[in-house]
């Protein structure tokens, strides 16, 4: 205060040397401007303090408005909230797209010589039948676990059988959505693969025995329960084939994993090309783009028991979905996001993104269900990406109708989208999240993002504590690890960590039902784990895990 009395003091007695002789006259008429200046004051004051009395009080909600976040070089100097977005480009940096590192490492999945050809180990007269479970990528696992258990059992695999009947709706066969001819072809040497069972005039060649294995069952899990009624039957169907192959094998079979995966199942012809063309008009409207999986359906919000801003309403809405299930267990939503169980609303996503660099000028597509909460929830992450896009926005309906009364094929056209894209970000730990994880760093380990969630809470819970710089550099510090750089990979794991190598990090509540329910099981035994089984919630499995 002594600095500012004196410049004041020094200014005062200027402008009186400068003006000395004119200092009656100024006296004369100051006087009543600075009356006729106050009053004003005063009249505007009352009116202010009336308006802001009438309105009405703020709630929460489930995102705030990001725009008050937002800034220009033009900022309100009397503005005292420190925490503010830069308005503008993003950074320069040549590792912000990708990563230098990725051109020294690729995908190997070649077998082994020991790995003999399907013609000299396949059995004549045994054949496996799968029938799927789940969404999109929820059954693609499936279809790659069920190739591996033929070979298991040396047996021929009928092309497996999609889910038709769950929660997703989905009528597609096989064929509908994979290029069925290319799998049979590609995997020819590991494993015969035929469309149909064959036929004896006009039967089948057997009556298929139906049964279902444990979640994560072992090779000689599958040798002691499935062979003995593959040599007796010569024909077993699989029920509700999801998780049903343990994540670690030989190195072989792994690699076989990945020969499935990665390289056989190709997406029917209708479905690339429709995907191609959403990738080329974003590819028009900028050189890179981030391609972002947004899981924030109710359903999911609500299993999560976490509580995201949206006040008594949200509390009420989540909580009666919440109770149709009633195995799950009350949660504090308070510890779940301490703890990084918490999927990121999409004001935080944004948030992240442009702390690591990205500007506002970047293009992002968004893959996407049902949103709770929709364009209020959505708003902030528009706010700091304007240019947003989705495969509705980008394409007609016209052009979309062949997909858009299946799930499983508009799913896969976002799968697309979200391969090819620069940099693919995700909200969630699913099905997708981790097969395209899986996929990326396979073909090239091409930029993908995690959120440290549990390192980014206490960020988001006080960054209007902090300048945004502040905050941008502590982002940054903590996505250390999670960013798709080839030195994440912790070494000694298998080959099947590319599609699951999220696994042994992963709390309960951030894996998917499937992989929930196989943990509770490790901890029961004998007549415990029968009545587990058969008090399975398909419903719930089939909303979490894709």
């Amino acid at each position: 205060m002594r600095g500012k009395r004196k410049y004041l003091t020094t200014v005062d007695s200027q402008f009186h040397r400068g003006r000395r002789h004119h200092h009656h006259n100024l006296h004369r008429f100051l006087i009543p401007a600075i009356s006729t200046i106050s009053g004003i004051s005063a009249a505007a004051f009352v009116f202010f303090s009336l308006l802001s009395f009438l309105s009405p009080t703020p709630v929460d909600s489930p995102s705030l408005s990001a725009t008050r976040f937002l800034r220009n070089d033009r900022t309100n100097p009397f503005d005292d909230v420190s925490f503010r977005v830069p308005n503008g480009g993003g950074s320069a940096r040549d590792d912000l797209w990708s990563s230098k590192s990725s051109k020294f490492y690729y995908g190997c999945s070649n077998s082994s010589n020991r790995f003999a050809a399907a013609k000299a180990v396949t059995h004549s007269n045994r054949y496996l039948m799968i029938a799927t479970s789940g969404g999109l990528n929820q059954q693609r696992t499936g279809i790659t676990d069920a190739v591996v258990a033929a070979r298991i059992l040396n047996a021929t695999l009928v092309i497996p059988k999609l889910d038709q009947k769950s929660f997703w709706k989905d009528s597609s066969d096989f064929s509908e959505i994979f290029d069925v001819d290319r799998f049979i072809s590609f995997l020819s040497k590991d494993v015969n693969i035929i469309k149909q069972l064959p036929r004896k005039g006009r039967k089948a060649v057997g009556t298929p025995y139906t049964m279902r294995v444990p979640r994560k069952c072992t090779p000689r899990c599958y040798q002691i329960r499935v062979l003995p009624n593959l040599l007796k039957r010569h024909v077993v169907q699989l029920t509700k084939f999801d998780y049903r192959l343990a994540n670690k094998l030989e190195t072989d079979l792994q690699k076989l994993r990945c020969r499935v995966n990665y390289h056989a199942l190709k997406f029917a012809d209708p479905i690339i090309e429709m995907g191609r063309k959403l990738i080329n008009r974003m590819r028009e409207k900028s050189k890179h783009f981030i391609a972002l999986h947004l899981r924030f359906e109710p359903d999911m919000l609500a299993f999560s028991g976490c509580y995201y801003g949206g006040g008594e309403k949200e509390r009420r809405e989540l909580g009666a979905i919440r109770k149709r299930w009633k195995t799950l267990h009350s949660r504090n939503p308070d510890k779940e996001r301490r703890h990084g169980k918490c999927p990121l609303t999409p004001e935080e996503v944004g948030l992240m993104l442009r702390a690591l660099g990205f500007g506002n000028d970047v293009h992002i597509y968004v893959a996407s269900g049902e949103v709770y909460g929709g364009e209020e929830t959505l708003a902030p992450l528009k706010a700091l990406f304007p240019n947003f896009h989705s495969k509705e926005t980008l394409a007609s309906k016209e052009e979309l109708s062949p997909f858009s009364s299946f799930s499983s094929r508009m799913a896969a056209l976002d799968f697309i989208v979200c391969d090819e894209s620069d940099v693919f970000v995700t909200n969630n730990n699913g099905n997708m999240a981790r097969m395209l994880a899986g996929r990326r760093r396979y073909f090239g380990h091409r930029r993908t993002i995690r959120p440290n969630a549990k390192k980014l809470y206490s960020l988001f819970l006080n960054r209007e504590n902090m300048t945004w710089e502040a905050f941008a550099s502590k982002v940054r510090t903590n996505q250390i690890g999670f960013m798709g750089e080839p030195n994440e990979v912790r070494p000694g794991k298998g080959i099947s960590e590319s599609t699951d190598h999220l696994a042994d990090e992963q709390d309960l509540s951030e894996l998917d039902y499937g992989e929930l329910e196989e943990k509770v099981l490790s901890n029961k035994t004998g007549s415990e784990y029968e009545l587990f089984i058969k008090s399975e919630d398909p419903e719930l499995e089939e909303i979490l895990s894709d």
